[in-house]
């Protein structure tokens, strides 16, 4: 199933949207000149959130309280935490996440605002990939992508659009055969299509992102989109500029 579109009304032009898909393939398309150079895996080490770096730092800011170590909690932090939810280890993550961004992330900018729907992704990529480190606090190897960001978005989705039906296209050996599906059947088609972000997984890669571990993160991350639209759409300024 390749979802393409919803059945509802555009009303916006989905400007963050747009942007965000931007962003992540100028990106990916870096990771691939560095990937060429040798340059990539310390780049993705230092970028990626690695959960026992960043637990190690985090105990000893706990340990030691003072000034310098919880500089060096925000320097070593902030930067893998903002940065590693725009990179992607192979072409079919990114195709993946960007087709899912494309679909459901327009539907929530359109209820949240350009600049809400920003905050919203930002927020959620960031909390789904401090729940990774929670959840495997000792491992070695850097996780990244927008997964957490998008299930977020698929969370959000659901929570607004229940009964919303999803164009999609079903490949039949040459044929592609429209078709219109429940959204719901996404919520367990995007768990399924994580085990195959492995294909054409870029070489130096091949140690990113354990496939069990995203699993849990992203069933964190559909609560914590469909927690925080909630929040935002409440508490949305009924005089505010789209």
């Amino acid at each position: 199933m390749i979802p393409i579109d919803d059945n509802l009304p555009n009303r916006y032009p989905p400007l963050v949207t747009y942007g965000l898909i931007g962003l992540n393939v100028a990106l990916f398309v870096m990771e691939l000149k560095l990937e060429a150079t040798g340059q990539l895996g310390a780049f993705l080490q230092s970028w990626g959130v690695v959960s026992d770096r960043m637990t190690s730092v985090v105990t000893d800011a706990i340990r030691n309280p003072s000034p310098a170590a919880w500089v060096a909690l925000i320097v070593m932090s902030a930067g893998p935490l903002l940065f590693s939810m725009f990179l992607h280890s192979s072409f079919s993550q990114i195709l993946g996440n960007m087709l899912f961004l494309w679909v459901f992330g327009k539907r929530i900018e359109e209820i949240l605002g350009h600049g809400r729907f920003l905050l919203f992704y930002i927020v959620c990529g960031i909390l789904t990939a401090i729940a990774q480190v929670a959840i495997a606090p000792n491992l070695a190897v850097p996780i990244i992508g927008a997964n957490g960001a998008v299930s977020a978005i698929l969370g959000a989705y659901l929570l607004n659009f229940p009964k919303a039906k999803i164009e999609s296209l079903l490949p039949l050996l040459i044929l592609f055969i429209p078709i219109e599906v429940p959204a719901l059947f996404y919520l367990m088609w995007w768990f399924i299509q994580q085990a195959f972000y492995g294909i054409g997984q870029l070489t130096v890669l091949r140690m990113v992102n354990p496939t069990s571990l995203g699993y849990w993160a992203n069933g964190v991350g559909l609560f914590i989109g469909a927690g925080l639209v909630s929040l935002l759409v409440k508490y949305k300024p009924k005089t505010a500029i789209y």
